[in-house]
């Protein structure tokens, strides 16, 4: 015969056990309901490596430029078409700016180039075009009155450049 205080010790281990289970159970629910942090397309390289040849001499119209590299997972996403809905997607630019990707555009061509066409998402106003072959991506970004481009300088390697509109030379 079981006695009244073992079976209310099991009763309420049962519902310790059962509150237990729901709550993980809520818990990664929560969690999986999250939306991830935007990933960087691109982030700067601190220290460029060494080159054996002579810096190319800045522009008049070239404000500021830097060396950066690319995420290639992203990459192959942004240029995939088929691959939607895509993460969040960012762009690090000079001061700390960090616009958000709106993708509206992906044309992929049989020789591994993609068209990418986009804009920004809210608060942040401009668009973007971008060219991707292979592993690098050659871009314009509009924002505002500022304009960005990225450049291949060689060797797989990239820069972002900020623009001075009034000091380009005309087409």
């Amino acid at each position: 015969m079981v006695d009244s205080r073992t079976c209310s010790a099991v009763q309420g281990f049962r519902l310790l056990f059962l509150a237990l289970a729901l709550g993980s159970m809520v818990g990664q629910l929560t969690w999986a309901g999250e939306l991830p942090g935007p990933k960087r397309l691109w982030h700067t390289i601190l220290s460029p490596p060494p080159v054996a040849q002579l810096p190319t001499p800045k522009k008049p119209w070239m404000l500021r430029d830097r060396e950066i590299e690319l995420d290639l997972s992203l990459l192959a996403a942004l240029k995939d078409a088929g691959a939607r809905p895509l993460p969040r997607i960012v762009i690090e630019l000079f001061d700390n700016a960090t616009p958000e990707l709106d993708v509206s555009s992906t044309v992929s061509r049989i020789n591994d180039t993609a068209v990418i066409r986009g804009t920004f998402m809210p608060p942040v106003h401009g668009d973007f075009t971008f060219v991707i072959t292979g592993n690098l991506l050659i871009g314009t970004i509009q924002i505002g009155p500022r304009i960005y481009k990225t450049d291949h300088i060689g060797n797989g390697r990239l820069r972002l450049v900020e623009l001075d509109p009034d000091k380009m030379p005309r087409d």
